[in-house]
């Protein structure tokens, strides 16, 4: 099992499909890294959204409530594995503790880190899964950036009106 984070959420509107990327907190090797992206409806985009920027809402959410009623049982999220994938379709397992014991749900992965987020629980892959559904994710440092940042300035410095003229 992997551990994993969120890197970004990717929300475009109220009718269109959102993308959670998660992220293998793993060590970065040579400026790479792997993204598992999983599209979402946008209620489950605006639920996680929540969760990720800890929002309180003057209302209790499901997960909310969900939250509350496990806490009155005297249990926790232990913590979610994202255990299987078919074709875009992931499936997950929520595990609660309670009383020393844990607890296996089948849960929407969705959910389930909606409620992992909301009680800063931690979220796995199994290997199998994440090498099945995973990218490569390459990102420059700042030295790289800084680089290009350089060459663009190069650029506009020695740019001329006549370099726009139509021939």
């Amino acid at each position: 099992m992997v551990p994993l984070r969120v890197l970004t959420l990717i929300f475009t509107g109220p009718q269109q499909p959102a993308v959670l990327v998660l992220e293998p907190i793993e060590e970065q090797r040579q400026g790479r890294s792997r993204i598992v992206p999983v599209w979402i409806g946008p209620n489950e985009a605006m639920q996680l959204g929540v969760a990720i920027e800890h929002v309180k809402l003057p209302r209790p959410t499901t997960h909310d409530l969900f939250i509350d009623a496990i806490t009155n049982l005297d249990a926790c999220v232990d913590h979610v594995l994202i255990s299987r994938v078919d074709g875009q379709t992931f499936f997950a397992k929520l595990v609660l503790r309670q009383a020393g014991r844990l607890i296996e749900m089948d849960a929407r992965p969705t959910d389930a880190l909606s409620l992992a987020l909301r009680e800063d629980a931690p979220f796995l892959i199994d290997e199998g899964v994440l090498e099945q559904a995973s990218f490569p994710y390459i990102f420059k440092d700042d030295k790289a950036k800084e680089v290009e940042l350089q060459e663009f300035r190069s650029f506009i410095e020695n740019i001329s009106p006549e370099d726009f003229s139509q021939q």
